[in-house]
């Protein structure tokens, strides 16, 4: 029998990495959930999966979220389903290449999928998040908050990201919709092992990185931890906050510090 009185939960990127550990995170703290991918067979192997425990709970759509028409649908299938408490905008690509070498194409897939598929799917979602009196949880980056080599689209999708959020928090705020803002440093998923090369292949070089990588699980249980406690943003990784901190007061040295670290990327 259906639980109606749960916490219902849409989850994009659900598949896989960070997607895939927030849904199981949400789960176990007995959410309904709806999960979204854009790999169809890897969705549904993972709906089961959480279906074996509980089919009332769970239930999956595959579609590509930078596609208006399908993610219009999706929205009016939710709808009709009559609930939506949590969003959580999870999907994201990156690319690794230098801004003068990448092709236009490539910067303009990573602003669909990590910008504007997120704020439609959003605003789209609006009324029933304000029926519910919801929240919006957003994975940004520390990309967003300091610049990144190799990463330009990156880092600018993720700081577009925190903006239009952080402007949609101050004019939904009375209407009972939280904004919950995510800023992880770097993480074992596949959005790194999939990132784009400056032609849309995938990208030739292995990723640099500053401070630790963490877990996809680490990520998800603090992401859920946040939600629970009404926290409006999360930065997980105190290193990468320094960082951040450092990148503002004092932009020279970060930038000499980052070229020595990532120092691949020039050359790739």
């Amino acid at each position: 029998m259906t639980d109606n009185t749960a916490t219902t939960t849409l989850i994009t990127g659900a598949a896989s990495g960070l997607g895939w550990a927030l849904a199981q995170a949400a789960f176990q703290r007995g959410h309904r959930l709806i999960l979204v991918d854009r790999d169809a067979m890897a969705l549904a192997n993972k709906s089961e999966q959480l279906a074996a425990m509980d089919p009332s709970r769970v239930t999956h759509f595959a579609l590509d979220l930078t596609d208006g028409p399908e993610r219009d649908c999706l929205i009016e299938r939710i709808a009709a389903r009559g609930r939506l408490d949590v969003l959580i905008n999870n999907a994201g690509i990156t690319h690794r290449s230098l801004a003068a070498r990448t092709e236009l194409r490539v910067f303009r897939q990573v602003m669909a999928v990590d910008w504007e598929a997120p704020v439609a799917l959003t605003l789209g979602c609006l009324p029933l998040l304000r029926d519910s009196g919801g929240c919006v949880i957003n994975i940004g980056s520390m990309a967003g908050w300091m610049p990144v080599l190799g990463r330009a689209g990156y880092c600018s999708a993720k700081a577009a990201l925190a903006q239009f959020f952080e402007v949609l928090r101050g004019e939904v705020a009375d209407q009972g919709v939280g904004v919950l803002m995510v800023y992880p440093s770097f993480l074992a998923t596949p959005i790194e092992s999939n990132a784009l090369g400056f032609d849309g292949k995938p990208a030739a070089h292995a990723r640099s990185s500053v401070g630790r990588v963490r877990s996809a699980g680490w990520m998800a249980e603090r992401v859920m931890d946040a939600f629970e406690r009404g926290e409006k943003r999360l930065f997980p990784d105190r290193f990468t906050l320094m960082a951040s901190l450092l990148w503002r007061l004092a932009p020279d040295l970060y930038h000499r510090l980052m070229r020595r670290r990532f120092a691949e990327e020039l050359n790739s």
